[in-house]
């Protein structure tokens, strides 16, 4: 506690009031993504995964139903501070017998809706699975030539879309439904405006049903190339960027689906500037998009502190987007989600005004001065705090109750 008082008697050096900040750390939802516990499996009995998306490693103790899946998930919750949602995929659903995608309803979700309930979580979010299907072997989707695979993912879509407005009735928060397809081609193409025409009319038709955005905020995520598909993706940054802005859908920026030198951090503010909502997967693509537990470092740090100083709390979606099977895979979740937390809460304690002040009156030394000795600051007394507050394990005790969970039950899977 003394430490903590120190940080506070510190930080108000800078202008920064501790204790507030411990407030709306509290109060920005992070969305932890379900697939994390399974390698992105799903509950439809698939073996190997397709549609450029490869989980690395085999670490043993996989989750492999929606028990062994809750089970592990109530573990890293409980780790984890601030405000929590989570975050599913179509191929989730839990059903006695298999059901077609585009036949998906709530009903199949209802023991994810129960399980949420059951841990206080803020609400679902929801994602279309367009990858590891016969109805996606070709690597096209809704961009695809052929008019009966374009109307079925379209059913796809649509159904989820239901579910996912379902999940904002039933949690009075919006779900995020978030479009993203493996379409593209690994060689150079002969047409890139076909496929393009045709996402653009299969788009237009699952966003034909219109729902208010009390209970649903619409998405669309786009990627730079995918594993097979590394000449030409359909759904550019360009592409999706556009289409949002005429047709007042959401953005997605995943950190992972861009050139290693761009930053999504410089992205947002352009997006805040025309958008209502922006929505991030955030992950560590330590070689492009190769989707490692998210360590706090520059990227993440500096996503978060342009969060809080664009003042867009509202305004933004966090998520995670990240499966990582070389190690445990429940401390990756937690690690992760712990240090996108961490991010938010170290740029609650930044002196974002003061720095704006100095950057107005073209001040640059003073405010690199200033940057740098932030730096310095001792986050880690104040980040301490915030977990006890929140009744989490802070330093390393977090690590250990995985351990044990391993000891206990995922070893013996």
């Amino acid at each position: 506690m003394t430490a903590y008082k120190n940080a506070i008697t510190l930080y108000k050096t800078f202008g920064v009031d501790v204790e507030d900040a411990l407030l709306k750390a509290a109060k920005i939802p992070v969305s932890l993504h379900c697939w994390q516990g399974d390698d992105v499996r799903g509950f439809e009995g698939a073996d190997t995964l397709s549609g450029g998306i490869a989980a690395t490693g085999n670490y043993p103790g996989r989750a492999r139903n929606f028990d062994e899946l809750s089970m592990d998930l109530s573990v890293v919750l409980n780790l984890i501070p601030g405000s929590k949602r989570l975050n599913l995929h179509a191929v989730y659903a839990v059903t006695d017998k298999k059901v077609e995608r585009d036949l998906l309803e709530s009903k199949h979700f209802e023991a994810w809706i129960k399980f949420a309930k059951g841990y206080g979580l803020n609400g679902l979010d929801f994602n279309p699975t367009f990858f590891s299907h016969p109805m996606a072997a070709s690597g096209l989707t809704l961009s695809s030539p052929d008019k009966n695979v374009r109307s079925f993912w379209i059913r796809h879509a649509k159904a989820c879309r239901q579910i996912a407005m379902g999940f904002g009735k039933e949690f009075g928060t919006p779900s995020l439904h978030n479009m993203w397809i493996p379409d593209g081609f690994k060689d150079i193409p002969a047409d890139r405006l076909g496929p393009r025409l045709h996402l653009k009319e299969s788009l237009d038709e699952i966003y034909s049903v219109k729902y208010d955005r009390k209970y649903i905020i619409d998405s669309v995520e786009s990627k730079v190339f995918g594993i097979g598909v590394e000449a030409y993706t359909v759904g550019s940054h360009e592409f999706y960027m556009n289409y949002a802005a005429k047709n007042n859908i959401c953005c997605l920026l995943d950190n992972g689906h861009f050139h290693p030198t761009e930053s999504v951090a410089d992205k947002l503010s352009s997006l805040f500037a025309f958008s209502d909502f922006i929505a991030l997967h955030i992950t560590r693509p330590m070689r492009w998009d190769s989707d490692h537990a998210v360590l706090f470092e520059d990227e993440i740090k500096e996503i978060a502190k342009e969060i809080i100083r664009c003042g867009a709390e509202e305004k933004i979606l966090i998520g995670l987007d990240y499966f990582d099977a070389s190690i445990n895979r429940l401390i990756a979740w937690a690690a992760g989600a712990r240090n996108v937390q961490k991010a938010l809460l170290y740029a609650l304690l930044y002196p974002h005004a003061e720095l704006k002040v100095m950057q107005d009156k073209g001040d640059f030394g003073k405010l690199l001065a200033w940057s740098e000795e932030i730096k310095m600051l001792p986050l880690g007394a104040v980040w301490d705090e915030y977990c006890r507050r929140q009744g989490v394990p802070c330093g390393t005790d977090w690590y250990t109750v995985i351990y044990e969970h391993e000891k206990k039950v995922t070893s013996r899977r």
